[in-house]
């Protein structure tokens, strides 16, 4: 039996080590330090959000052409980086001299969305083309520290006519929402744990989603492409990300709703009648520990970007913009 490798992820790319921001807030006295843990102030100046993007670029096209997962944890953390770690570390052990053929990732045409925050860690995100595709890609940066290199935790691929339309407040600035007490329908901070339950039971685990491909469809899929036969048996399992290793973020719309971004981790179990299990694909076999005499158990995280709209929006659900799955290891037994 050959285990079934996870669908193909689409082209995506990656920050910066920034000098240490302190705004000034300038008195009739002179110049005070506003530190972010103590004002409610931008994430990121406006002038040093294009530099941590093209630091991303700049490190990310260099990871990719060497497939030197070391570069990449540099400007990646989050579910980005953990897929595209996993991603580099598999081709690197199949192509130990790098990729020669890479060609750079460049953007253009990008909007920042920053929020003003009050503590850590602080986030924003570029909103940008770019030179894989016709897409908009979102990548969401983060930061722990002053101290810290911005870093990119999520990307989400988007056709343009799929960008809602952000709130500002009244200096220009996006809207942050928390991840609890909000009056949307799903709390951010809840949404891994409302969406792995629905991938598991149906209605009968969440009624929050809209129907489409990354849930009725899912588990449509699941049902019908990996029904059992009496040669192999699947399995799948999913839980919610750890919220501090993968920590949603969400921005308020202008209808009400917000646009959130957060993680979630899956596993996908094939066991066969008769062993050994056959792994035709060489970046699981890159990333696989244990042999595989009668099993193999893929470990996937996904990285997804929902529309949540307003309590109050009767009728409206959870829909899916875009989710980005990826292998991030493998074990057999």
């Amino acid at each position: 039996m050959t285990a079934r490798a996870p669908l193909p992820i689409r082209p995506r790319r990656r920050l910066s080590s920034l000098a240490a921001l302190a705004l000034l807030a300038c008195t009739a006295t002179g110049c005070v330090t506003v530190h972010g843990a103590d004002a409610v102030v931008p994430a990121v100046g406006k002038a040093d959000a294009p530099a941590a993007l093209d630091h991303f670029a700049q490190v990310v096209n260099d990871a990719d052409s060497k497939l030197d997962p070391s570069l990449n944890a540099q400007v990646e953390t989050g579910a980005l980086g953990a897929i595209d770690g996993a991603g580099i570390k598999a081709r690197h052990v199949n192509s130990p001299s790098g990729n020669p053929g890479y060609q750079p990732l460049r953007f253009s045409d990008t909007r920042f969305l920053i929020p003003r925050e009050r503590g850590w860690p602080k986030w924003f995100v570029a909103d940008t083309a770019n030179s894989r595709d016709r897409d908009r890609w979102l990548l969401v940066f983060t930061r722990d520290s002053v101290k810290d290199a911005w870093r990119a935790s999520y990307l989400s691929v988007l056709a343009p006519g799929q960008l809602p339309d952000f709130a500002t407040d009244g200096q220009g600035y996006a809207v942050p929402v928390p991840v609890g007490g909000t009056d949307l329908l799903v709390q951010p901070g809840e949404l891994g744990a409302r969406y792995t339950a629905y991938l598991q039971q149906g209605d009968k685990g969440s009624t929050a989603f809209a129907q489409g491909s990354q849930t009725s469809g899912l588990r449509a899929q699941r049902r019908t492409q990996y029904a059992p036969t009496s040669q192999v048996v699947t399995q799948f399992a999913d839980e919610p990300a750890d919220p501090v290793q993968y920590a949603p973020v969400a921005l308020r719309l202008r209808d009400g709703g917000a646009l959130v971004f957060f993680t979630t981790r899956h596993e996908m179990k094939q066991t066969v009648a008769k062993g050994p299990v056959v792994i035709k694909d060489p970046n699981v076999n890159a990333l696989l520990t244990g042999t595989p005499n009668r099993s193999v158990t893929l470990y996937k995280v996904a990285e997804q970007v929902v529309k949540v709209p307003a309590r109050s929006d009767a009728g409206a659900k959870v829909v899916f913009l875009n989710r980005i799955e990826g292998l991030v290891s493998a074990s057999g037994a």
